[in-house]
Parts: C-alpha cells; sequence; structure tokens
C-alpha cells in the first residue's frame, strides 16, 4: 500500500486534495490505515504535508525513492518467511529444519531486496502511466 499511496501523490495533478479518505478510495481500504502508513511514509521522509497540512507532496524525486526504502518505511521488520520454532528435535527434520530453511529464505530475502532496491517508485509510474 505504500507504493500506491506514494504513486498516487507523485501522479497527482491536485496535490492540496490528496487526502486519507480520497487515497483510500482508491486503495479500497479505511482512511485510518491509510494516515498509519502515511505517517510511517513521513518519517522515513518519503513525503510530507503539503502547504497547510493539505494533502501530499513527495520530498524526493521519483527516481530517486526506492520500493525497498518503501517497503521499510511501512514494514520495518519485512521477512517474506517465517519459519516455524521448536521443531521435534527427536526428528530428523525437525532438528534440521530451521538451520536449512533459514539459509535458503536468508538468500532469498537478501534477492529481494537488492531487486527492490534497484527498482525506483518512477519505474512504477511509467509502468502505470503507460497503462492509460
Amino acid at each position: 500500500m505504500g507504493i500506491h499511496i506514494l504513486s498516487l501523490v507523485a501522479l497527482s495533478n491536485d496535490p492540496e486534495n490528496l487526502n486519507s479518505e480520497w487515497i483510500a478510495t482508491s486503495i479500497n481500504t479505511n482512511p485510518v490505515v491509510v494516515r498509519r502508513l502515511t505517517s510511517s511514509l513521513k518519517k522515513a521522509n518519503l513525503v510530507k504535508a503539503y502547504v497547510g497540512n493539505r494533502g501530499l507532496q513527495l520530498m524526493k524525486e521519483p527516481e530517486d525513492i526506492s520500493l525497498l526504502e518503501i517497503l521499510k518505511a511501512v514494514d520495518p521488520n519485512n521477512h517474506l518467511f517465517h519459519i516455524h520454532q521448536n521443531s521435534n528435535i527427536q526428528c530428523t527434520v525437525g532438528r534440521n529444519i530451521e538451520s536449512t530453511l533459514g539459509s535458503i529464505f536468508n538468500d532469498i530475502q537478501k534477492e529481494t531486496e537488492w531487486k527492490l532496491a534497484n527498482l525506483k517508485l518512477d519505474d512504477v509510474m511509467r509502468d502505470l502511466e503507460s497503462k492509460n
């Protein structure tokens, strides 16, 4: 949803009227959720309130905002996979599954973060604009 919000901000011709209610209709969620996410995006210095605390505007150019930066702003503890813990150590699979999957999942997490770091909000905007 963070990418959705920032895409709306970046593509808006009327930033003064970008409020949580309007954004929530685009996302199809509650305005409270939008306000919580917007607060996180503000803390990450990705958006700021528009003049007079109405609406939103980007604090950086879209080509300078990575998708990883957005993800970390709205979900700082992001982990793609979670491994159940406390497996039965009497079982050979249970005894080794955490370390086996941990290594695999850690590699996938790193690869995904690398890809997100190299994709920019501008890439999303260009794709969105090409579909209109």
